[in-house]
């Protein structure tokens, strides 16, 4: 009994040993990015100021340059599609800005691992399990008493992306970040067709058909009174300003701030990463149905 009571004190004081490296770490990764902040100048493209705290990509970089140039209404965030919220665009927002927010994630997994991170209480964050819809989007805004004007949504659902942002009411803010699908191009407005139960992984083995291109959020971005103002080096989010707030921010032209990706997650139909790149995964893709959002029209791709 003595020998399993010490074994399990050891694990204990490993474990606890793990959870103090993890805060140290993201403490220093922290003080890192405001060093990282201070150092913006003569910024021609928003990925000129990319870096990288808890975002997958640069984007963490491109927010705070905006916010930082920006007459900001409300420091509040939306952001769906956050999966456990280690690796997320607000994150660092959250805890260097202090902004408030609602995050959105379908899996309760996902949504308990986040509510039981000291992340919670230390901050005026909202977690809610919500496979979002454009049916439910704006119910859960007025459920969840989310301000009408407020600094920064970040819509990333793999997707039904275009959909959502275009039934999104009653809700505006400074800055939009959409994830859009460079196969598509930047040449034709299309989206993949409205469905409410759309699943990437389960619509097309390649994992590759799913959101919209970035024409079509361009046009729907004009229409709701934004501004394109580039997209990150990854190639996966476009950036958009509310017309009245760009102040020094220059809008720039679809072919100037395209970004084809470049990362390879295509599948094979077992299930597993093939790793082909460039247009051998626009090949995987090709004659399925889109909807063309100019036309109201399905075609095929």
């Amino acid at each position: 009994m003595g020998f399993l009571k010490n074994m399990f004190i050891n694990i204990n004081s490993i474990f606890s040993n793990n959870k103090n490296l993890e805060r140290e770490i993201e403490e220093s990764k922290i003080l890192l990015g405001k060093v990282l902040v201070n150092k913006f100048s003569n910024i021609n493209t928003i990925r000129e100021a990319e870096f990288k705290v808890f975002s997958q990509w640069g984007d963490d970089g491109i927010i705070q340059y905006l916010i930082n140039n920006l007459q900001i209404s409300n420091p509040y965030f939306v952001e769906f599609g956050v999966e456990n919220y280690t690796e997320a665009n607000t994150r660092f927002l959250l805890m260097n800005d202090n902004w408030s927010g609602l995050i959105i994630d379908g899996s309760i997994e996902n949504v308990n691992y986040i509510i039981k991170d000291s992340i919670y209480w230390k901050y005026d964050l909202v977690a809610k399990q919500l496979f979002v819809t454009a049916e439910n989007i704006n119910n859960v805004f007025y459920s969840e008493r989310v301000p009408e004007k407020i600094g920064l949504l970040h819509i990333d659902i793999d997707g039904n992306d275009y959909w959502i942002w275009k039934a999104i009411k009653n809700l505006i803010a400074d800055i939009v970040i959409v994830e859009y699908n460079s196969l598509f191009g930047y040449e034709r407005s299309i989206t993949i067709p409205y469905d409410a139960e759309f699943v990437r992984t389960k619509t097309h083995f390649s994992n590759l058909f799913y959101g919209t291109s970035l024409l079509a959020l361009c046009d729907l971005a004009q229409e709701k009174g934004y501004s394109f103002i580039g997209c990150n080096s990854a190639g996966n989010n476009a950036y958009f300003i509310l017309n009245e707030k760009l102040g020094p921010i220059k809008p720039v032209s679809i072919k100037e701030g395209f970004v084809e990706s470049k990362f390879k997650e295509a599948r094979n139909e077992q299930g597993l990463l093939s790793f082909i790149r460039g247009d051998n995964r626009i090949a995987q893709i090709r004659d399925l149905e889109v909807y063309n959002t100019r036309t109201n029209k399905l075609e095929r791709f």
